[in-house]
């Protein structure tokens, strides 16, 4: 049960946050050694298997209920022409995620994922960040409480990710502003960009940090400022992960970059979470080495829309199947090590 039922009791209340179960772990790292092959030879998916039982806390952790949750929101920084799409394409998206279209629908098939796709406020885009901010405080943890309300307690994997048109500018300004990097070495083509839009890109987040500089004391300004609805919602799913104990996969550099804002409130928050593949954006990699976070997968991929994450998914349940289901060396008469 959760301790707390909202974001804001999370972020003001004296709780306890719940930590990884180093015993279990132990535990289910014994019955690895125990398997019928060498000590570490399947390295992370070893690893996986348990990391998933610390989490649970479970010497055999389950996957018999993952859930995806795809969040939508709109930008008012896409007026400034830093997408190769237009803004209504989020809605046309959203429709075609619900009649089952989208590459998410065909891995969540696939992988054995319940999807959820929650489009948020789509006909009024947030404020341009460039100007202002894009949202106000309580916009911003209305989205996040959202977030927070779409996890369930009976998931066992979560999976995350996005749609938003124009969120790659967002996720690289908050990027930036956290980890204090230069706009043009972490700014990328996002949805396809040609050099002129990639330019423009560029100067429209510079712009929006010389307006609201890069320190933040809060992981609710720094979204309020430069972020969206659907990477508030994300960080409200996280939270609520964690106090439930979900094991989480993250997908690319926008989730990673919105997750990334909890390191203000916590620096070790984001210990449930996994980051499911690199993407080509190049500020994911650098942010990913402030985290200290190594992603499961490099496919070259920067779709979005939980793409990576649900492919993930699938590297997760192979650790379990492996984990749960190989004979330990007594049960199949074989010989161990000397």
């Amino acid at each position: 049960m959760l301790e707390v039922n909202s974001v804001e009791a999370f972020f003001n209340g004296d709780i306890r946050i719940p930590q990884f179960d180093d015993h279990v772990a132990n535990q289910a790292r014994a019955h690895q050694n125990q398997l019928t092959k060498p000590h570490g030879s399947l390295g992370r998916l070893e690893e996986f298997a348990i990391w998933m039982a610390g989490w649970q806390r479970k010497i055999n952790p389950t996957m018999d209920n993952t859930n995806c949750l795809i969040f939508a929101g709109n930008h008012g920084v896409a007026t400034n022409g830093v997408s190769a799409y237009p803004s209504n394409v989020t809605a046309q998206m959203v429709e075609n995620f619900k009649n089952g279209g989208a590459a998410i629908n065909q891995l969540c098939e696939l992988a054995d994922i319940k999807l959820s796709v929650i489009p948020i406020d789509l006909e009024q885009p947030t404020r341009d960040f460039s100007r202002e901010a894009a949202m106000g405080l309580e916009e911003t943890m209305a989205a996040m409480q959202l977030g927070f309300n779409a996890v369930t307690e009976d998931c066992d994997l979560l999976v995350l990710g996005e749609m938003g048109i124009s969120n790659t500018t967002a996720a690289t300004a908050i990027a930036c502003a956290l980890f204090n990097q230069p706009v043009e070495l972490w700014t990328g083509i996002g949805t396809g960009l040609d050099t002129n839009g990639l330019s423009t890109k560029i100067s429209v987040i510079e712009s929006a940090l010389k307006l609201h500089g890069k320190k933040f004391r809060s992981t609710k300004s720094i979204l309020a400022t430069l972020g969206g609805r659907e990477l508030a919602a994300i960080v409200g799913s996280i939270i609520a992960a964690r106090l439930l104990r979900i094991p989480v996969l993250l997908d690319g550099f926008i989730c990673t970059s919105a997750a990334a804002t909890l390191t203000i409130f916590d620096k070790k928050i984001l210990d449930h979470c996994l980051i499911s593949h690199l993407s080509t954006e190049p500020g994911h990699n650098g942010v990913l080495k402030f985290l200290n976070k190594k992603p499961i997968l490099d496919l070259n991929m920067r779709l979005g829309e939980g793409s990576g994450a649900a492919i993930a998914s699938l590297i997760i349940k192979s650790s379990l199947e492996i984990h749960n289901g190989m004979a330990t060396f007594s049960e199949a008469g074989v010989s161990k090590k000397k």
